[in-house]
This record gives structure tokens, C-alpha cells and sequence, in this order.
């Protein structure tokens, strides 16, 4: 078989609000919310949690704290009262929660989530697991979407940094090709960023928002590559673990 007939389709989706515009069925979706959930979510599978299940709303993840489970919530950047925890990838590291299941709900990530439920498989990206998620795919034989979660259905250029980073290594180490100007504005955005993201991303509006809040330690941790080794896969109902072994 030669390499063209063995190429594989790359897509990124910029916000929900797109996904209307690409045909989900039959395709792998990555989700991607580096500003927090996502790094969250795999830190936590990293640490031990056996199983997350997202909800959309407030409400809901309220009736699933009054069943007795573990319960996080985040709106606006910050954890919504009554509830056990936020989205903070630090908050995910308890020992505690070796073994446990968590119902979460998030501004953005959860609900990016439920929205690619009829994907063929879902899997979550991070720079924290970007060596991980890539050696994934490459794994897999599906074409693949890459959605940013972005803030309230608009552009995060975090988001969209991170989708570039993912899409360089799957076009240039992996058999995938792109005819796709989303993938390459999010290609070009992470060439101008690599050599100092943190710096690059000092003006963008989720960073300053969640540095209002003192979460510099937690920007700073969600821009670490390769914490992790593990990729969660959201089946349409809860978030489980998928492990690779990575080489080199």
C-alpha cells in the first residue's frame, strides 16, 4: 500500500462554535483545554483517579454530589461554592483520590466534551501529555480533529498554540496531511511561540484572567510538556485511561 493511500486527515477546530462546519462521525476528536481542564484531567489519571465523568451543568454535578460522589466545579476561573474542588491540575494530585471517580463541570471543557460525544473515539490533549496523545494517534487509523475548547465558544490562543504543537508532530514524524487553513494558522501560531511560550501567551485574555486570580503556578505547570504519560479517553459518558508507552 503505498504512503498516500495510507495518509491520514488533519483537522483543528478552532472553537464549538465551529463544529457544525466538520463531520464528526467516524473521526477521532482531541479536546483540548491546556487552561485548565484538560491538564487537570489527565494529571488526575496520572495520579491514580479511575474514572471522571463530565456534566454540563451546575446542577447537574450538585445531584451527583448529593449521591455521595466527588464533586468538582469550575466557572470563571475560580471553584464554585459548595463543591470540593475546581479545575486545578494541583487540586488533582491528592492521594486521596487514588481510585476514585469525579463528576466535573467546567466553563468550557466539559461542555466541548459532551458536544463530540459521537466521535469515534475522544481522547484529551495537554502539553503536559503531548508526546503521549501524539504516539496515540499514531496508534489509531481514523482521521483526526483537533478541538480547541476555547472560552465560551470564542478563540483561545492557548488552545490553539497547543493544537499547532500537536499538529507538527503528527505531520512532520507521523503519516497525517492537512489541507485544512485552521491547522495551518495553528501550525504557524506555535512556530512564532515555541522558542518562549510562556511569553508569548503574557497577553492572552485567559492567562491574564486566571493571573487576576493568583494561578501562576498553575499557568506555569499547564506549560510543562511530557508530565505525563498517560491520555484519557471520554467513551460519551465518562473519562477512563488509556496508556501508552512512550518511546524516545
Amino acid at each position: 500500500m503505498s504512503t498516500i493511500e495510507t495518509q491520514r486527515k488533519l483537522e483543528v477546530c478552532f472553537t464549538p462554535a465551529l463544529l457544525p462546519n466538520y463531520e464528526i462521525d467516524g473521526k477521532i476528536v482531541v479536546v483540548i483545554d491546556v487552561f485548565r481542564a484538560t491538564t487537570a484531567i489527565i494529571t488526575g489519571m496520572q495520579y491514580g483517579v479511575k474514572e471522571i465523568i463530565p456534566v454540563k451543568d451546575i446542577e447537574d454535578a450538585f445531584e451527583y454530589k448529593h449521591r455521595g460522589f466527588i464533586t468538582a466545579a469550575e466557572r470563571k476561573g475560580e471553584v464554585v461554592e459548595g463543591f470540593d474542588f475546581g479545575n486545578s491540575p494541583f487540586a488533582f494530585m491528592d492521594e486521596n483520590l487514588r481510585g476514585e471517580t469525579i463528576v466535573l463541570t467546567t466553563t468550557n471543557c466539559t461542555t466541548a466534551m459532551l458536544q463530540v460525544k459521537h466521535a469515534n473515539k475522544t481522547f484529551l490533549g495537554a502539553f503536559i501529555n503531548i508526546t503521549a496523545v501524539a504516539e496515540q494517534l499514531n496508534r489509531e487509523s481514523d482521521d483526526v480533529i483537533l478541538l480547541c475548547a476555547g472560552w465560551k465558544n470564542k478563540f483561545s490562543i492557548e488552545d490553539a498554540l497547543f493544537a499547532g504543537a500537536l499538529a507538527e508532530r503528527l505531520l512532520n514524524k507521523f503519516n497525517f496531511t492537512t489541507d485544512c487553513d485552521s491547522t495551518i494558522a495553528a501550525h504557524t501560531i506555535y512556530l512564532a511561540a515555541k522558542t518562549d511560550i510562556p511569553a508569548y501567551l503574557k497577553q492572552s485574555s485567559h492567562r491574564k484572567r486566571l493571573g487576576h486570580l493568583n494561578l501562576e503556578r498553575d499557568i506555569e505547570y499547564c506549560l510543562k510538556k511530557d508530565q505525563a504519560t498517560v491520555v484519557p479517553q471520554f467513551d460519551g459518558y465518562s473519562i477512563k485511561l488509556v496508556e501508552v508507552e512512550v518511546v524516545g
